[in-house]
């Protein structure tokens, strides 16, 4: 009796492995973690646009999120708590050929990171911001955070939060950034639609993913799993896009306002900069 022997069959790569290093993984992120999704969404982009790996620079803070730069296959910084837009901003005053891309979370960005992201925006200096929201510091304990609803139960505010949260689109729009949108981790393809949006602006660009963190946030709050977590997101999400983001707000009770908010042109930083620089040099 003869036998033959089969080859073994290749499995195709993945269209997103080229964007990531390898040595990195496995990587760090709990099961059921939404910061993977948001990651894929981003290298996703990347690949739809064909963008030029060259030309990008994605730059980190502190936190679960922070681990972002160390990722991908470029130029990165994983810089100082609540600094990355301001590393960013250096990098394209540096040099204005480059869209830096700031991934962090919502503590980094808006605590002690609140006033570099005022400026930036205000400045309209050219990056995009994807700030992966899970309402609490997940890498340091799952204190309270910035975006932490009233009434959260976290590692701090054990008998529930008494502070407001920021309304983080809103608070992208009154500064001044020219494209704006929220989406829950659910919704993956329009989170991918939007980051290819904003890669493509020349400007300050926000986006905000509303992400699970099944460890602390749903653990202290009862929410279940991961899985239940989207579940919740499906329920309770609704697409509002380009109205008032004064008025997307974010209620576990009884809905999450997701779209598109700000899509326009302004005058950029390093553009207003270089020109400024050849008057000078007229003089």
């Amino acid at each position: 009796m003869t036998t033959t022997t089969r080859p073994k069959a290749t499995q195709e790569e993945h269209p997103i492995t080229k964007y990531v290093r390898k040595d990195r993984i496995p990587h760090i992120y709990c099961p059921a973690c939404g910061i993977g999704i948001v990651l894929t969404a981003f290298a996703t982009a990347l690949d739809n646009l064909q963008y030029d790996m060259d030309k990008v620079t994605i730059v980190s803070g502190i936190g679960c999120t922070g681990r972002a730069s160390g990722y991908f296959e470029a130029d990165g910084f994983h810089t100082t708590h609540g600094r990355p837009i301001a590393f960013a901003t250096g990098v394209k005053v540096a040099n204005p050929e480059l869209k830096p891309v700031v991934i962090s979370g919502d503590g980094d960005l808006f605590a002690i990171g609140g006033n570099h992201f005022l400026h930036a925006a205000r400045r309209n200096v050219d990056m995009l911001v994807l700030c992966v929201n899970n309402f609490l510091y997940g890498m340091t304990g799952g204190q309270q955070g910035p975006t932490s609803p009233t009434g959260a139960i976290t590692s701090t505010t054990r008998y529930g939060n008494i502070e407001n949260p920021f309304n983080l689109v809103s608070l992208a729009a009154s500064a001044g950034a020219v494209y704006i949108a929220r989406w829950t981790v659910l919704h993956a393809r329009r989170l991918t639609k939007s980051i290819e949006k904003a890669l493509q602006k020349d400007g300050f660009s926000f986006i905000e993913a509303i992400a699970p963190c099944p460890t602390l946030y749903e653990r202290y709050n009862r929410l279940g799993t991961g899985l239940d977590t989207l579940k919740l997101y499906k329920e309770i999400s609704v697409i509002r896009n380009f109205s008032d983001p004064m008025k997307a707000e974010i209620d576990y009770s009884s809905r999450i306002v997701c779209g598109e908010f700000v899509d326009e042109e302004k005058p950029e930083f390093t553009q207003r900069l270089a020109e400024l620089e050849a008057r000078l040099q007229k003089r």
